[in-house]
């Protein structure tokens, strides 16, 4: 790979919205770039969307008496899958240093049909 195409992947794993805007507008046609802007929206959906499952699921558990408390037990669930993904992003960048297309662990081959391109 070329210097430029690992650049482009980085930027796409550490500034979210605009290494990914970087990356889809002037980056379009390398394959290595694009593959891990995949991978780092997979990442941020994943995150996100655990946060927004924990505050449906509080939010419901909550309606209950006495059951508020649980739901903010639960949130420990987002601090873990939180530090998953540290570990998981530190891995993505890792990958692009190494010249290499694998997946992401566990969130990989999802974000991978992402239909961008």
């Amino acid at each position: 790979m070329s210097s430029s195409s690992r650049i482009s992947a980085i930027i796409a794993y550490v500034v979210p919205v605009l290494g990914w805007l970087y990356v889809y507008l002037f980056q379009r046609k390398d394959e290595f770039a694009v593959y891990h802007l995949k991978q780092a929206i997979g990442l941020i959906i994943f995150l996100v969307g655990t946060f927004v499952l924990w505050v449906i699921v509080a939010w419901l558990i909550a309606l209950l008496p006495y059951m508020a408390v649980f739901g903010l037990t639960l949130f420990t669930l987002v601090i873990a899958a939180y530090i998953f993904g540290f570990f998981v992003w530190i891995k993505g960048i890792l990958n692009v240093i190494n010249n290499e297309m694998k997946p992401l662990p566990g969130i990989g081959e999802r974000a991978d049909r992402l239909p961008i391109a």
